[in-house]
């Protein structure tokens, strides 16, 4: 059994004056990614300066504003990552680079040595503030947490003073979601004044969940009551870093946005330390699936896929949230039937909203238009083949015809796995189209009887095969198909009714061809069967029809 005894539970805000839960989100917040520094360190593989330049230039692409490049004074190759960014003039006037230091005196030196020729960045300066690192990690009590706090933003003024370019500073008590409030905001609120935050100078405080600890409503509370309770509210920008320990990193960073957080630090698809930081694209796909303008450049995210693989040599899951390989995909028979009723109501009812089930967002938005929807295998339904038939090669299968054809496919996917559309059509083929034996309709001549007095004003003149030898029957009828099936019965005594009869066009213009469906009883046997005919001439296309049907009913299909 496991020892769940060794563990207790986090300490729980009390904080019944929420008012979060009543809110919704209702536009982008700033976004920060830290790709590059966060993202970075977490890698086996860390990028090189190469490519830490072209994830800069795709990180700008997209339309970030705040990019988080990296720890300059602890590491020569980020340092000469950012000095080439400068040098090179690759920062937009309109994005802030930001740098990660150490409350530390020799830290804070380098990093401006850095940034030196940059427009404007932000100094991100962090300390850990919780109560198991105070006592295990430093060893210190809060006064000594707060001294280092306040001393390094005493630093990076004395610093930005001096500095030919905008500064802004962002804090980051680390570890806060395990800090006391009380403690949490006494540490930022002296930071706020040391720096002398104002409204047209605003300090950036970051309130990361640097290990999730507890459920995300009560990072919420935490979030929204350090909102509730700063001093001087508009000077400050309210930044979340959430982590994504216990997989509710994007829950998180949702709620706490409700909460009053208006800045949300994380990477593409939440790489990070230990199960990843958290994923900036999974909520913004979420307001854009709200109709919510997401205020990122993310319609294409095939691009973003490739160049994230590259450079991080790290594979999207199949499974990833609007990344995934199999996301918009259905292998369910009920899942692909309500695509399928869905997709075929938007069309008749010109609906100008998005209302699919099963599908939360068109895949084409975001670039996924030749991907396939619905996919086949041994658990898929009736609704799928019928999809995948309408989809991908235009034949609208009656309703009644949908089980008897993905009777056949089921078969096949239950010894093989998935079954492609190829093989879906190829089946379909041969089980209908094709179906030449016992009897292979050759050709068909139709005369109209209509001057003469008789209720059969059809005569027709058919030539076919029987079992390879060729024959030929006239018969009349009150139309071409009556006559038809009235010549089989009289020629080969082949009695057979028509139970249904359903026709459309394949495509439209010149070279357009019909798809005729028979659905027909063998009057002698009782079975039951349908048969597909397809031609230019809608005519053709119901006898090849009736002969397919003839055919498998011959064949004990």
């Amino acid at each position: 059994m496991l020892n769940y005894q060794k563990y207790h539970r986090n300490p729980v805000l009390y904080y019944p004056e929420r008012k979060w839960a009543d809110r919704e989100i209702m536009k982008a917040p700033v976004w920060c990614s830290v790709d590059l520094r966060d993202g970075n360190q977490a890698l086996i593989d860390p990028m090189v300066v190469q490519e830490k330049i072209e994830m800069f230039q795709f990180l700008v692409k997209l339309g970030f504003k705040e990019i988080e490049i990296g720890f300059p004074a602890a590491s020569q190759i980020e340092f000469d990552f950012l000095r080439q960014l400068i040098d090179r003039r690759m920062i937009p006037d309109d994005v802030r680079v930001q740098v990660l230091t150490q409350c530390r005196e020799e830290l804070i030196d380098r990093t401006f040595q850095a940034i030196q020729g940059c427009k404007q960045a932000i100094v991100h300066i962090y300390n850990s503030t919780s109560v198991l690192q105070r006592d295990v990690v430093f060893h210190m009590d809060k006064e000594q947490i707060i001294d280092i706090a306040v001393k390094g933003t005493k630093l990076v003024k004395k610093h930005a003073e001096e500095f030919d370019g905008r500064i802004y500073l962002e804090y980051s008590p680390e570890s806060f979601t395990g800090t006391e409030m009380e403690f949490a905001l006494e540490i930022c609120t002296a930071v706020q004044k040391t720096w002398g935050a104002t409204k047209d100078n605003p300090i950036i405080f970051n309130l990361p969940s640097t290990v999730e600890m507890t459920t995300p409503n009560v990072y919420a509370d935490q979030i929204e009551w350090m909102n509730t309770h700063f001093e001087d509210r508009e000077s400050i920008i309210l930044s979340i870093h959430p982590h994504n320990d216990r997989g509710t990193g994007v829950a998180s960073a949702e709620l706490a946005l409700l909460a009053g957080a208006e800045r949300v630090e994380g990477t593409l698809f939440g790489n990070g330390e230990r199960t990843g930081n958290v994923d900036v694209l999974t909520i913004a796909y979420n307001m854009f699936s709200q109709g919510i303008n997401p205020e990122l450049e993310i319609e294409h995210i095939n691009e973003i896929i490739e160049i994230y693989e590259r450079c991080c040599k790290i594979p999207v899951h199949p499974r990833h949230p609007y990344a995934g390989k199999l996301v918009f995909t259905a292998f369910s028979g009920s899942h692909q039937d309500a695509i399928n009723k869905g997709v075929k109501a938007m069309k008749e009812r010109e609906n100008q909203y998005w209302q699919v089930p099963y599908l939360p967002i068109d895949p084409a938005d975001i670039g996924r238009e030749y991907e396939p929807i619905v996919r086949i295998n041994s658990q898929s339904g009736k609704g799928g083949v019928a999809f995948i038939m309408d989809t991908y090669f235009g034949f609208k299968l009656p309703k009644a015809m949908h089980k008897e054809f993905a009777d056949i496919i089921q078969k096949i996917s239950e010894e093989q796995g998935e079954v492609s559309p190829d093989q879906i059509m190829a089946s379909f083929r041969k089980e209908y189209l094709d179906q030449k034996e016992p009897v292979h309709f050759r050709r068909l001549r139709v005369e109209d009887m209509g001057d003469e007095d008789t209720e059969f004003d059809t005569k027709v003149t058919l030539r076919y095969t029987h079992y390879g030898e060729e024959k030929t029957f006239e018969a009349v009828g009150n139309g071409p198909i009556d006559a038809v099936q009235r010549g089989l019965k009289e020629d080969l005594n082949i009695d057979i009714k028509i139970l249904d009869y359903e026709e459309h066009a394949l495509q439209s213009g010149a070279n357009s061809q019909a798809a005729a469906y028979i659905h027909l009883l063998d009057m002698n046997t009782g079975r039951v069967t349908y048969g597909v005919g397809v031609s230019s001439n809608i005519t053709r296309a119901s006898v090849r029809a009736i002969f397919s049907a003839v055919n498998r009913l011959e064949l004990g299909n």
